[in-house]
């Protein structure tokens, strides 16, 4: 967005029709437009707050109804952390003792309104002039924080107070380009991970969010790298240094949970054993053939796949990987590990075989199937292309998995479990097996 829109934008008369806007549906977008025109509003102001009404619509997955009366870019709300998410990462730097917190990458402002919301004092910076001024708007009810257009790496961090004992660094580096083309490599972040992470030796506390992609290979050693999911979708990781991994250096997964309009939270952390750190300990073991294959299948969360700590998880289920290389864990007893938030989402096995289509194709249809929802793992087969090949018409539903059973491809016909009045028995008392 150009500072000039923007000034457009914030206009009185501007302002004002933006917030009297009804809620946007895509399909009416084109007659509102026309008939704000025949009201005589200006064409670039309608097409403004037309644009801002979708963008806010969009946010609500990630703001909820704080969207409402906030501003966007579509590049800012792309990168912006979800507030749910924002509100832990506030919370690591309160449980701290921090006091004030540098968000040197602010972007539209999302993680220095959870930092303010907190009680923080905030100083956030963006390099983008129009950006910083959306940051202003979107933190213009919070006194505690202070926006400037600037290049967040070049603050005195000891004239800010940042370097007394009580002061936290926070980053969100561009991932993208200007194109939107994904950004991989860390060290074309901008600003650089290393030029980040290296202000540590001013500020201990030093927050940095990156993506989940981001290779553990190379990551500082006194760092925790902590990969966070939200109702299941892998959404972030980040790197917390300093006195905001209270727990010391390693990898770790929060998973998000949203339940009833409240958000139920876990973080695991893996007990090094089962990734072979451990004395006397060994990696947990995989099936050496279909004949292996127990009676239930589990999935770990995404964000436990990403943390690398799947051979954990099949320790905490006390099973064992369908194959060295895929992330699927599967046992003889249905169980959990007794918390709200499961590690990994379980199946009832009801039937496995080797891959091929025209047997699946033919067990379907003798099972009366018609609709199908495909999982994989470990496999070029592409559902839409499976699913057209099959060609069902019949009344049932199906959930296929597949993946590879000890290095072969094999399609796992599974239920989900977990249904209501389908209670999961823990751990310490396993189901028996007339359940």
């Amino acid at each position: 967005m150009e500072p000039s829109a923007l000034a457009k934008l914030l206009d009185q008369e501007a302002w004002a029709l933006l917030n009297a806007l009804p809620p946007y549906e895509e399909k009416l977008a084109m007659v509102l437009s026309e008939r704000l025109r025949a009201k005589g509003f200006d064409p670039e102001v309608v097409a403004l707050v037309l644009t801002q009404s979708r963008l806010r619509a969009k946010a609500e997955a990630k703001f909820g109804p704080f969207a409402e009366g906030m501003l966007f870019t579509p590049a800012g709300l792309e990168q912006a952390t979800r507030l749910v998410v924002a509100a832990h990462h506030a919370q690591r730097y309160l449980a701290a003792g921090v006091t004030t917190v540098a968000d040197l990458t602010c972007g539209i402002g999302a993680d220095s309104m959870a930092f303010a919301g907190v009680g923080l004092k905030v100083v956030a910076t963006d390099l983008d002039e129009a950006t910083a001024a959306v940051a202003t708007v979107n933190l213009r009810a919070f006194p505690e924080a202070v926006v400037r257009h600037a290049d967040g790496l070049a603050l005195d961090l000891a004239a800010e107070g940042l370097t007394d004992g009580t002061g936290g660094i926070y980053a969100d580096p561009a991932r993208r380009t200007r194109s939107g083309k994904r950004i991989f490599d860390p060290k074309a972040y901008a600003p650089a991970l290393d030029d980040v992470w290296a202000l540590r030796s001013q500020v201990p506390a030093v927050g940095i969010k990156v993506g989940p992609g981001i290779p553990h290979e190379g990551l500082p050693a006194d760092c925790e790298a902590q990969w966070v999911s939200v109702d299941g979708d892998v959404v972030e990781a980040g790197l917390w240094f300093g006195p905001l991994a209270p727990d010391g250096p390693g990898r770790s997964a929060l998973l998000l949970r949203t339940e009833g309009g409240q958000t139920l939270a876990r973080t695991y952390r893996g007990d090094g054993i089962a990734t072979g750190t451990g004395e006397g300990e060994s990696l947990p073991e995989a099936v050496d053939d279909a004949e292996g294959v127990g009676r239930y299948l589990y999935e770990p969360d995404g964000a436990v796949i990403r943390a690398g700590l799947v051979a954990d998880v099949s320790r905490v289920l006390r099973g064992r990987l369908l194959d060295r290389t895929i992330a699927y864990v599967t046992t003889d007893e249905r169980l959990d590990d007794g918390e709200q938030v499961p590690l990994a989402t379980g199946y009832r096995v009801l039937d496995t075989m080797p891959f091929g289509v025209k047997r699946l194709k033919s067990y379907l249809r003798a099972r009366d199937v018609g609709r199908v929802t495909i999982k994989k793992r470990g496999t070029a087969v592409t559902p839409e292309s499976l699913r057209a090949q099959l060609a069902l018409k019949g009344s049932a539903e199906a959930t296929l998995v597949l993946t590879r059973v000890a290095g072969a491809q094999h399609i796992l016909v599974v239920e989900p479990l977990g249904h209501p009045g389908q209670p999961v028995a823990p751990l310490t008392s396993p189901p028996s097996d007339s359940e």
